[in-house]
C-alpha cells in the first residue's frame, strides 16, 4: 500500500476553496443580517449552498481518490481526477452562486463531480484487486 501523496496536493486547494466559499457564507450572512438561516435573501441561500454542496462531495471524493491512489493507480490517473474535481467544483460554485442562476456551469460542475467519484471508486477497487 503507497501512502497517499499526490492527492494531497488537490486536498489543499480544495481546503483553500473551501475557505473562501466559508468567509462568501459569513459576508453575506452579514450584509442580510442574518445571524442563521437566509432570512430570505437569495444571494444568501445560494452562497449556503454553494458552501454546503461542496462540504457535501469534496470530501467523499478526495476520500475515493486517496484510496485510489493507495491502491496503486497510477499517478497520472490520479492529477486527472484530482484536475477535474478542482474544476468541477469552481464550475459549480460559480454557476449556483448567481442571481440569476448560470445553469450550465452547475451542470458542468456536477457532471465533473459524479464523473470524479465514480472513477475514483472504479480505481480504488481495481487497485485493490477487487
Amino acid at each position: 500500500m503507497i501512502a497517499p501523496k499526490t492527492i494531497a496536493l488537490y486536498a489543499v486547494v480544495l481546503a483553500a476553496f473551501y475557505v473562501y466559499l466559508s468567509i462568501r457564507v459569513i459576508k453575506a450572512r452579514m450584509a442580510a443580517n442574518a445571524a442563521l438561516g437566509d432570512a430570505g435573501n437569495p444571494l444568501l441561500q445560494r452562497a449556503i449552498r454553494a458552501h454546503g454542496n461542496f462540504a457535501e462531495f469534496v470530501p467523499f471524493a478526495v476520500l475515493l481518490i486517496a484510496l485510489a491512489e493507495m491502491n496503486g493507480s497510477p499517478v497520472w490517473s490520479i492529477h486527472v481526477l484530482g484536475t477535474v474535481l478542482v474544476l468541477a467544483r469552481l464550475c459549480h460554485a460559480f454557476g449556483i452562486s448567481r442571481e440569476p442562476e448560470n445553469l450550465q456551469f452547475r451542470k458542468i460542475g456536477m457532471v465533473g463531480t459524479f464523473v470524479v467519484l465514480i472513477g475514483a471508486g472504479l480505481h480504488a477497487v481495481i487497485g485493490a484487486g477487487l
